[in-house]
């Protein structure tokens, strides 16, 4: 069944999801903040600043104005995290109660250490929160290569009717009603990737990058348990198979980025060449405070939050955890 779909935001996975959309056959609407990128997906059919070299599905239509929310069936919020909460307050007076808003993006918000449905639940009251997040880079959805997420919802019969509305045959979403849990993932898992660039980038071996790969997935669980995620949903799409994606592939943007601080070049030189968000440099300290704020031992984290910031080189960073005392793997987390 047809629906109207409206997608916030045109970056790269934002134009990958409004694709996916329309080729299912949805009547989908792009906003883009930019002027010249909604004209140039409406009159070339493709996103040359942030999905080149895609062709995208030519009914697919973009606006950077205020897009008609009347006859909305769902809306996909894909604005980066930080920005997320200025977003959705511009346009909440136009959102009706009860439009399900699927939130895109990975991160939590630097000044309240909120994650984004908290934002969404305070910006947007009337909305109906999810989640969609999970091992997917924006070019292999938009190419139609098989990929496999986390699609959180209130309850599994919502999600799975989300779920109906977006799946293809070769993008399939698992669905979860423990919608922190989705959030943890996403957001902590941009941090360790940063954190597994950086141990390549210093070319400290593929043994150290499994070993930051596997405490760096502790770490999420114990932050997991101590906000009332399930611990099922982290060992799923949105957990262990992001993390595994994000930090195996300098296609992340996160872990390219660490891997050039590892290089030894400054995060702004780094950030000054892209048009796009690295979540995990914004993520990594609000991770850290979040972390202080509820007793949780994050220590891989806390070191990427502190490079990331200018307070310790990477590889002192390194050697302040290997120094660490020693400790059951398990028995004494």
């Amino acid at each position: 069944m047809t629906q109207n779909i409206i997608v916030i935001g045109a970056g790269a996975w934002g134009t990958a999801l409004a694709n996916l959309c329309a080729h299912n056959g949805h009547k989908t609407r792009i906003w883009a903040f930019e002027e010249n990128c909604a004209a140039a997906i409406n009159t070339h059919h493709e996103n040359k600043d942030f999905l080149p070299d895609i062709a995208l599905h030519p009914a697919l239509t973009a606006t950077s104005n205020t897009p008609d929310f009347t006859q909305a069936d769902m809306c996909l919020v894909v604005s980066p995290a930080q920005f997320m909460r200025a977003t959705l307050t511009r346009f909440r007076k136009d959102i009706a109660d009860g439009l399900p808003i699927v939130l895109c993006s990975k991160g939590i918000e630097n000044t309240t250490l909120s994650f984004m449905s908290d934002v969404l639940s305070e910006t947007v009251p009337q909305a109906i929160p999810f989640v969609l997040s999970g091992p997917s880079f924006a070019k292999d959805v938009a190419l139609g290569l098989p990929t496999a997420v986390t699609l959180a919802g209130p309850s599994f019969e919502q999600a799975d009717k989300i779920a109906a509305l977006i799946a293809s045959a070769n993008f399939r979403p698992y669905t979860s009603d423990d919608i922190i849990g989705a959030e943890i993932g996403g957001a902590v898992k941009n941090v360790l990737a940063i954190a597994c660039g950086i141990v390549l980038g210093l070319e400290l071996g593929q043994s150290a990058h499994a070993a930051i790969i596997a405490r760096g997935f502790a770490e999420m669980g114990r932050l997991g348990a101590a906000l009332g995620a399930n611990a099922v949903t982290l060992s799923g799409m949105c957990g262990l198979g992001d993390l595994v994606l994000t930090c195996s592939s300098q296609q992340s943007r996160n872990m390219s980025c660490g891997y050039a601080l590892g290089q030894g070049q400054a995060i702004a030189d780094i950030l000054a060449l892209r048009n796009s968000v690295t979540e995990g440099v914004s993520t990594a300290p609000a991770l850290s405070a979040l972390a202080i704020k509820t007793g949780v031992d994050m220590p891989i984290c806390n070191a990427v939050a502190q490079i990331v910031t200018g307070q310790i080189h990477p590889k002192m960073a390194v050697e302040q955890l290997l120094s660490r005392p020693l400790k059951g793997e398990f028995s004494r987390l």
